[in-house]
């Protein structure tokens, strides 16, 4: 595991000390009862920006410390391979996501709900996803993250099962973990998000093209064909031969366009 700080992890850290350190400092101001997540609130007083703001947080040292120490250690390996604004990305749709569970499931209730753990659920389900056999340390005892994190979620499962009063959100938890699940599985990533409008500009401008040059015909008519093969298997699953032929093809509207 690489060692530092990456850039989203360092922005998520500072907001959610100084947001920690603001509660401590105004322990009276109904902090948790205005920002974090109320579900009675949200239906009669329409305090939407709860399922947002109620992840920043945290109901005592022991709880951001845990959360933040999780998000540094299994988080910093996501970003470096995802990107930041990817990894942020993902870490807000859990989150939410996790959040509005929480929500449906608890239409009436009063006591607010907070904490990051619902998006810090999310993190560990993806780093167990992408690097299932990685070892970890729980207290002096070597676990790999497989079976760490499935432990976690058959405990958050079986306390939620059996609705246990122990203060902890066990819904908010299994929401983040189900989305965080979800997304990886599903490829929500904007760059697979952003493929089909990618490949519609490109199809809209061999098409063009093809209008203005009759020899063109052919040429569209191949693309097509390797664009639909490309939604079946993906980019990198093409023959060399049909990348050659997309780079012609984008070679030559670039040509036509100069």
């Amino acid at each position: 595991m690489q060692q530092g700080i990456t850039p989203g992890i360092m922005y998520l850290l500072v907001a959610n000390t100084a947001i920690f350190i603001l509660q401590l400092a105004m322990p009276n101001a109904g902090l948790a009862r205005t920002f974090g997540l109320v579900p009675y609130d949200i239906i009669h007083r329409l305090t939407l920006w709860q399922p947002l703001t109620y992840m920043f947080l945290h109901g005592g040292f022991f709880h951001i410390f845990f959360n933040m120490l999780t998000l540094w250690m299994f988080g910093s390996d996501l970003e470096r391979q995802w990107g930041t604004r990817e990894f942020l990305k993902f870490y807000f749709i859990c989150g939410i996501g996790a959040g509005i569970i929480t929500f449906l499931l608890t239409l009436n209730s009063t006591v607010p709900t907070i904490g990051a753990s619902g998006a810090i659920f999310a993190v560990l389900v993806a780093f167990a996803v992408l690097y299932p056999n990685r070892i970890v340390f729980l207290f002096i005892f070597p676990i790999k993250v497989k079976y760490l994190v499935t432990g976690l979620i058959a405990i958050g499962v079986v306390a939620a099962w059996s609705q246990s009063h122990d203060g902890i959100a066990h819904f908010t938890h299994l929401g983040g973990a189900a989305i965080g699940y979800l997304y990886l599985k599903q490829d929500w990533r904007l760059s697979f998000l952003m493929r089909p409008l990618r490949q519609w500009r490109f199809k809209r401008r061999v098409q063009v093209a093809a209008k203005q040059n009759r020899h063109s015909t052919g040429l569209m008519d191949e693309v097509d064909r390797i664009l639909d093969r490309i939604n079946e298997v993906g980019y990198e699953n093409i023959s060399e031969k049909e990348k050659k032929v997309l780079e012609n093809a984008s070679r030559q509207l670039s040509d036509k366009k100069d």
